[in-house]
């Protein structure tokens, strides 16, 4: 997903280390620092879709919360340096949070704008057929095969969690290295 914003956080910015992976207890993993400082968010779905807003806990798994419905907000009892994505509740597209893929909760930040990102017209292609056309019937489809491959890659937070330790783990070694 491509978007145009303003540059983001500075890295490691309210987030915990990026420590093993919850799954494979290999690669880094974002989670979020458990503290008791108090940081209530208002979430605000700006978009026209539902939203799932989801924790990333502790131990960096993904944690669902209520669906947003659209253009709703809701009060959010939060803690600093607690991380959250948002999702489409129905296709499981990301969608950003104040121009950003990642909202960390802190006592400053009291709003989190949840809007739909500027998808290239290939990923939106990839939306429309996978809201119309069953998984089964993909390769039905008389299309490029190298298209089979990316509808059957459905959207998924852990590799997107994944993605997003990865390129933080990267910007602190580059930080580091500079």
């Amino acid at each position: 997903m491509r978007v145009a914003g303003p540059p983001r956080r500075a890295a490691g910015e309210g987030m915990s280390p990026p420590g093993p992976g919850p799954e494979d207890g290999g690669g880094p993993c974002l989670r979020s620092v458990n503290t008791r400082e108090l940081s209530e968010v208002v979430f605000n779905n700006r978009s026209p879709r539902s939203v799932l807003p989801v924790w990333v806990d502790f131990e960096g798994r993904p944690r669902s919360y209520p669906v947003l419905q659209p253009r709703t907000g809701r009060i959010m009892h939060s803690y600093r340096g607690h991380l959250w994505l948002f999702r489409d509740a129905g296709t499981n597209d990301g969608l950003l949070v104040n121009q950003q893929e990642l909202f960390v909760a802190a006592p400053n930040v009291n709003t989190a704008d949840i809007t739909l990102p500027v998808f290239t017209l290939k990923e939106r292609c990839l939306q429309v057929v996978r809201s119309l056309v069953k998984p089964m019937d993909y390769r039905k489809l008389d299309i490029v095969r190298s298209l089979y491959e990316e509808l059957e890659d459905h959207p998924d937070i852990r590799k997107d969690l994944q993605r997003l330790s990865l390129e933080r783990s990267e910007t602190l070694r580059n930080g580091i290295l500079e």
